[in-house]
């Protein structure tokens, strides 16, 4: 497959999607369909529209989640382009783990896992070894005002507040080029808003790019370079 072009981490081309409802006797549910974008190298791209028309759906295709139903997402690995709809599932994780970083508006850990451990899992998947890791983890933990004293603490013993800043410093504890952020402040206060602007500022500046969903208007209007309106690409019957 060729090269995306040198600025473009991502391009998305035709892709679409629909739901088959097996236990309504197999009715097909049309979600979105000709969705083209594209993302590049220090730029922010926020997908808009309102609730339902498809915008989540978009992310877990792009993250290999959700099986696409036509088109092509291609992606930036080195010097070769992978298209994640036509990838295996080997391939996937591979990408997930040193390409594609996810912040998903819930945190999936395994249980019984401090909260320090969590994050700094992703940054030594990064290749630093255990005390930088570490170290890179409390940094994190202690921009989003986690107190301290939680950190040694499984995360689902928090608040969904608490467990979405533990969710956005594992996110940006690795060193993905691409960074799929799926409402990753919906649940948090105006400082530690402000501390994910940040963050997102500071890798954009060192070339990542990001996708994501803000429903927060003024987060969107501060971070987004673009923003692709969903509506155009979805199903009209089902919008």
């Amino acid at each position: 497959m060729s090269a995306l072009p040198a600025k473009d981490l991502l391009r998305v081309e035709g892709l679409a999607k629909t739901f088959t409802l097996h236990l309504h006797g197999g009715v097909r549910l049309p979600v979105v369909h000709g969705v083209s974008f594209s993302v590049a190298a220090g730029e922010c791209v926020v997908l808009g529209g309102p609730s339902g028309v498809g915008k989540s759906s978009i992310l877990k295709m792009v993250t290999g989640n959700y099986l696409a139903g036509g088109g092509r997402i291609l992606i930036a690995d080195d010097r070769r382009t992978i298209d994640i709809a036509r990838a295996a599932p080997r391939e996937i994780l591979d990408l997930r783990r040193r390409v594609v970083g996810y912040v998903s508006q819930f945190l999936r850990v395994i249980p019984r896992v401090a909260a320090l451990d969590v994050v700094a899992a992703a940054a030594q998947e990064a290749g630093l070894d255990r005390a930088a890791a570490r170290a890179r983890a409390a940094g994190l933990l202690a921009r989003l005002r986690l107190p301290e004293r939680q950190w040694s603490l499984p995360p689902a013993t928090f608040s969904g507040g608490e467990q979405q800043r533990v969710n956005i410093a594992r996110g940006f504890a690795g060193a993905h080029r691409l960074l799929v952020l799926d409402e990753p402040t919906a649940s948090l206060d105006a400082a530690n808003r402000e501390a994910v602007i940040e963050l997102i500022a500071e890798r954009k500046a060192q070339g990542a790019g990001f996708l994501a969903i803000f429903h927060d208007e003024d987060v969107r209007a501060r971070v987004a370079d673009r923003i692709v309106d969903v509506t155009r690409f979805a199903n009209r019957e089902a919008a």
